[in-house]
């Protein structure tokens, strides 16, 4: 809920260390937008126009101040074909659709979902990105000139030693200047800034995308636009978590969700590419001292400043210290402790874990990863509480009736279970079915126990189901077939 001291809190409780790291982030912002708008297939400015225009926007009307979004891999690689076979102008279309979708999203509280993602999948998701950053370094690492080198481990020197001199400056930023002053001072020749791209001259204008509005339009760009939106908002929701766990601080995800959607949908008729939150951006803020929602926004307008205004001197900072401080942010994201927990914790949230981080890996992209790694912990909790289910049976001294107590979950996974317990062949003249300990969840579960029933009463035994709690009871009165009067012919079609 809004409240002028929250908003005082948000903006301005933390100035300085907003500022500074705000500044870090636009530094290293710069070559990961224009390597993104490689991917893309676009002209670099899309992907730096885009960067700037996401991070005011989502500073503004974003859940979760401190987190850093901009143009991202994740969804430029949804792009490609759509720029390819369409043209420039209709992914300008499909980034205000997507934005549009999320924005939808947000409001339909989908932003609720992520109590869904076990903490499996959370340090699957982390621990992926950590590996991913760091080979998306690797480029720059390899045949290049051993200066290169030099420079790298001098910056991550400064990164990991200058703190312990005094942290009222964020080391990334000193090391950023150090290392562009050497290299300036001593002539090295490694790869800069400039390599990477011609950086725009002028700042983005409005225009409408020019694409036809019509029906054909919207048949092109809406399988992108969704693709963009799912994994924008999985990528962004998944990224608040992890600096919800970094700064011991609430965000909201619902709000999010609609931030990512005005964002994006304003920065489709700005020139800019769909973008997302940044989980490495994200954590060189924090890690320098970020904290508000000024540390983003501050990073956006730094940025434009610097490529339209600065941009001689932008393009001359060497790509050996951006690279030094993602490593450090790789390095400092991988969740080191869960190499130990894999001995320690449960072997199926092991599973997960290392199944989430394969996945991404492996493909590249996040969504698929998340998916897997939330399928796969649905189903061994699915299996888990499967097991805890029993059925035992007492016979009364006459011979003539059964009574089967059922203790435990009846549903899609425990059915078969349920229905082998029962012997339907005994030669009773009365069945009672106790589920007063047990709860029966779905339609699978409800026809298991008609199936039970219909076949006691086809051997001609009485059969009643007693202890239906009300909201078993309300299951069952909604989906049984069992007292219907064509009842046995149906579970023998079926």
């Amino acid at each position: 809920m809004f409240s002028t001291q929250n908003w005082k809190a948000d903006w301005f409780g933390n100035v300085r260390g907003d500022l500074l790291s705000g500044l870090v982030v636009a530094l290293a912002l710069i070559p990961e937008a224009i390597a993104f708008s490689i991917i893309a297939g676009v002209d670099p400015q899309v992907g730096l126009y885009a960067s700037f225009s996401i991070a005011v926007l989502i500073s503004i009307f974003g859940g979760r101040p401190g987190m850093i979004s901009a143009a991202t891999a994740a969804t430029a690689v949804l792009m490609v074909t759509l720029v390819r076979d369409h043209g420039l102008q209709y992914l300008f279309a499909a980034t205000v659709l997507a934005g549009a979708i999320q924005a939808i999203a947000g409001f339909a509280r989908l932003g609720d979902l992520m109590r869904f993602v076990s903490r499996s999948v959370m340090t699957g998701f982390v621990n992926a990105l950590a590996i991913l950053i760091f080979l998306a370094q690797l480029p720059e690492l390899i045949g290049v000139p051993a200066m290169t080198y030099v420079l790298v481990a001098a910056a991550l020197a400064i990164i990991y030693l200058f703190p312990y001199l005094t942290k009222a400056v964020p080391s990334p930023l000193v090391a950023i200047v150090a290392v562009t002053a050497a290299a300036l001072v001593f002539g090295i020749d490694v790869r800069n800034v400039g390599d990477m791209g011609q950086l725009p001259s002028s700042v983005p204008t409005f225009f409408l995308p020019d694409v036809p509005f019509t029906f054909e339009t919207l048949r092109i760009i809406a399988p992108y636009s969704v693709g963009i939106a799912m994994v924008g908002l999985l990528e962004s929701l998944m990224t608040a978590q992890v600096v919800d766990d970094l700064t011991d601080t609430p965000s909201d995800k619902n709000r999010e969700c609609v931030g990512q959607g005005i964002a994006n949908f304003v920065t489709g008729f700005f020139g800019g590419m769909a973008g997302c939150a940044m989980i490495g951006q994200s954590g060189i803020n924090i890690r320098s001292g970020g904290r508000g929602r000024l540390s983003c926004f501050f990073a956006g307008v730094a940025l434009l400043f610097m490529i339209v205004v600065l941009g001689d001197w932008v393009a001359v900072i060497p790509m050996p210290a951006l690279v030094a401080i993602m490593i450090m942010v790789s390095i400092g994201t991988f969740d080191w402790g869960s190499l130990k927990s894999l001995v320690t914790h449960p072997r199926r949230s092991s599973v997960v874990m290392l199944a989430t981080v394969i996945i991404v890996v492996w493909t590249h992209n996040l969504a698929l990863g998340v998916f897997a790694g939330v399928l796969l912990s649905g189903l061994f909790f699915a299996s888990k509480i499967a097991q805890i289910f029993a059925v035992s049976s007492t016979r009364s001294v006459d011979g003539r009736e059964r009574t089967y107590v059922v203790e435990g979950q009846v549903f899609f996974a425990s059915a078969g279970q349920f229905i082998e317990a029962f012997d339907t062949r005994e030669p009773l003249a009365r069945v009672v079915i106790d589920v007063s300990r047990a709860h029966i969840w779905d339609l699978t579960g409800v026809g298991a126990l008609d199936k039970v029933v219909l076949r006691f009463r086809k051997a001609g035994v009485e059969t009643e189901v007693i202890g239906l709690n009300a909201a078993s009871q309300t299951t069952v009165d909604k989906l049984t077939i069992q007292n219907r009067a064509d009842a046995l012919e149906m579970s023998a079609g079926h």
